[in-house]
């Protein structure tokens, strides 16, 4: 395997072909989103030159306790990029994940690590921030439930205050399978079926805080428009549906959730995904990029793609400033495109 080096670069020429294809420049003054969160896009935020810090699909970002972006690519030129919060390159490494997908940032007695789910090599790696691997979960044969590695596509991770790990096979049996920090398997619940507890394309997870008292699991399933709450040991709660929006990874700032949608049509490349913002009720209030939300007698109606800024919107990350950073899947291998915040 070959072992990462860390490498400072300066940033290299924005190059044009990053900025997504049907991009207007006149558009940075359009407003998107509604309510209280509203946001003015900066497309040319974070581009590269290609020939040197190439990206395949951007899949996932989160952001550390400087303010440093980690961008998650499967391009093994560099899976991992870099940023500060203005768009310059700090450094790339990673050269060892064909299907990054999954990222994920804890936080450990005040280190921080990542956590990548791999696709391609049916596993999940715990690494410093520099790329150093500390842990590996290979696929659950001791569970029970695969009888062979291929069947076990990992999509994401989450890890609880007592370092916990739970892993969402979003793309193989759709089972949520949770580990001890050392990586001993405690509990499998889910599996693929129709209803609850079960799933079709469990592809994101995250830990929700915001009770600090109870704290649980928020699961997506983007293939049913359908936000799952589970308790930590694996418990159905309740869900939200959100028609139309086959939604990403759910990520927690403040009191809101933020959702990156892929799509909200089919096929699955229709280019037709937006962002979508709950508040603590898990009530649509804000939708960057698509239709305003609108409920009838209590339920919200199908979401849709306004304009054409977003082509696949695969994740978000909020900084501190509540500016809005969004990566995409399948999308001309541009770079993620930032959202401020008026």
């Amino acid at each position: 395997m070959d072992r990462r080096t860390f490498i400072h670069l300066g940033l290299g020429a924005a190059a044009l072909g990053s900025i997504p294809h049907n991009w207007n420049m006149n558009r940075e003054k359009t407003i998107l989103g509604h309510g209280n969160f509203r946001y003015q896009a900066d497309p040319s935020w974070g581009t590269l030159d290609p020939s040197k810090i190439p990206v395949n699909d951007c899949h996932e970002m989160v952001i550390d306790r400087k303010g440093r972006l980690f961008l998650l690519t499967n391009e093994t030129k560099n899976n991992i990029i870099i940023y500060n919060r203005s768009g310059k390159c700090l450094g790339t490494w990673g050269h060892e994940f064909p299907g990054a997908h999954g990222l994920t940032l804890s936080d450990e007695n005040g280190e921080e690590f990542l956590w990548i789910a791999d696709n391609n090599r049916h596993a999940v790696f715990k690494t410093t921030l520099e790329g150093k691997i500390l842990l590996e979960l290979p696929w659950p044969k001791e569970s029970g439930k695969y009888t062979s590695a291929d069947q076990y596509v990992p999509t994401e991770t989450a890890i609880a205050p007592n370092g916990d790990i739970y892993v969402a096979d979003g793309y193989g049996a759709q089972y949520i399978l949770h580990y001890d920090p050392q990586g001993k398997l405690k509990n499998v619940f889910g599996g693929r079926g129709d209803g609850n507890p079960h799933f079709d394309n469990a592809h994101g997870i995250c830990l929700d805080t915001r009770d600090a008292s109870n704290p649980t699991l928020l699961i997506t399933e983007r293939q049913r428009n359908q936000l799952k709450r589970f308790s930590l040991s694996g418990d159905y709660i309740s869900h939200v549906h959100l028609p139309s929006a086959y939604i990403c990874r759910p990520v927690i700032h403040g009191k809101n959730v933020f959702l990156a949608t892929l799509v909200s049509k089919m096929p699955w490349d229709s280019r037709s995904g937006f962002v979508t913002i709950l508040d603590e009720n898990n009530q649509c209030v804000s939708v960057p990029g698509g239709n305003e939300p609108h409920y009838e007698n209590g339920h919200l109606q199908p979401l849709s793609q306004s304009g054409n800024l977003f082509q696949h919107p695969h994740d978000v990350c909020v900084d501190s400033d509540d500016n809005i950073y969004v990566a995409q899947w399948n999308s001309g291998k541009t770079y993620p495109i930032r959202l401020k915040r008026v």
